[in-house]
C-alpha cells in the first residue's frame, strides 16, 4: 500500500499524469446561470467521502490533500473540516495558489509515495514543492476576476484606463500586480526575464496553461525554452474550466517550480 495524494481540478493536472502517478482528482463545480458560468467549491461531505475511499485504497497509510487557496475557494476550509474525521491520517496542505503549482506538488508527493515514502515524507515533499513555486498570470480581460472579488477594482481599472497588459502574481493566495507592459510580446519577454532571474542559473519545471490561447501559450513556452537554464522542462496545457471561468479567454498562466525557495517575496 502507499500514501494517497488528492487534488481538486483547479490543480490543472493533465489526466495522463494523474493516471500514471495514481493521483486522485476531484472536480470542482462549474455551473451555468443566466448566461454566465460560475464556480463553487467542494463540500466537506464530498471531501470526507473522497478521503475515506483513498484511505481504504491506501491501507490507511494516509492522504496528502492539496486544494485551491483558501482565499480563492471555500474548498480549503471544507477540506480541513473533512480531515478532522480522520485525525492524523489526512494532511491538508495550504497551497495559497492555483493551477499547476499545486499539480507539481502533487506529482512530487505521489512520486515519493510510489518510492515507499511515509505520510510525513510525502507531506514534506508537497510543502517543499509549494515553497519553491511561483505562479504568474497574463490576462486579456480583467472583468471576470474583478467581479468575483479576486482582483481589486483599482488594479483592474488602472490597467483598462492605461491600456496596459498586466502580469499578475499569485502571492499568499491573492492576485497582485507584478509588471505592466503595453503588448503581449513585451509581457511575455518581461515574465521570462523575471523567471530567469529567480532561477539563478538552476533548472526549473515550468507549466504554461492557457484559456483558448494555444498560440500565445506556445509563444510563451518557446520563449522560456530559449532562455531557461539547461535541464529545465516546459509543459503546455489548457487551463481547466474552473479557472478559465474567472480568467476569461486569452489568459496565459505560468507556474514554475524552482530549485530553491525564494530569498524573499519581492518579485
Amino acid at each position: 500500500m502507499a500514501v494517497r495524494v488528492v487534488v481538486d481540478s483547479a490543480a490543472g493536472l493533465p489526466r495522463e499524469i494523474a493516471e500514471e502517478l495514481d493521483i486522485t482528482v476531484i472536480p470542482l463545480h462549474v455551473m451555468d446561470g443566466e448566461g454566465e458560468e460560475s464556480t463553487s467549491g467542494l463540500t466537506s461531505l464530498e471531501l470526507t467521502a473522497c478521503y475515506a475511499r483513498q484511505l481504504e485504497r491506501g491501507g490507511d497509510d494516509g492522504v496528502v490533500a492539496l486544494h485551491l487557496a483558501r482565499s480563492l475557494s471555500s474548498t480549503w476550509s471544507a477540506a480541513v473540516t473533512a480531515s478532522a474525521v480522520f485525525p492524523g491520517t489526512v494532511r491538508v496542505v495550504d497551497t495559497d495558489t492555483a493551477g499547476m503549482a499545486i499539480g507539481a506538488a502533487a506529482m512530487a508527493a505521489a512520486t515519493v509515495a510510489r518510492e515507499g515514502g511515509d505520510l510525513d515524507e510525502c507531506e514534506a515533499m508537497a510543502r517543499s514543492t509549494m515553497e519553491r513555486s511561483e505562479t504568474w498570470v497574463y490576462l486579456q480581460q480583467l472583468e471576470g476576476l474583478r467581479k468575483s472579488g479576486r482582483l481589486s477594482t483599482g488594479t483592474a481599472l488602472s490597467a483598462t484606463l492605461l491600456a496596459t497588459k498586466p502580469i499578475l502574481r499569485i502571492n499568499g493566495g491573492k492576485l497582485e500586480l507584478a509588471a505592466k507592459t503595453r503588448t503581449q510580446t513585451k509581457a511575455f519577454a518581461r515574465l521570462a526575464e523575471m523567471i530567469v532571474e529567480r532561477a539563478e542559473g538552476q533548472p526549473v519545471f515550468a507549466a504554461v496553461q492557457h484559456a483558448d490561447a494555444e498560440d500565445a501559450a506556445e509563444h510563451m513556452a518557446s520563449t522560456l525554452d530559449e532562455v531557461l537554464p539547461q535541464g529545465s522542462q516546459v509543459l503546455v496545457e489548457p487551463l481547466v474550466d474552473v479557472l478559465a471561468v474567472h480568467t476569461g479567454r486569452g489568459a496565459v498562466g505560468v507556474s514554475v517550480v524552482f530549485t530553491t525557495p525564494p530569498a524573499d517575496h519581492s518579485l
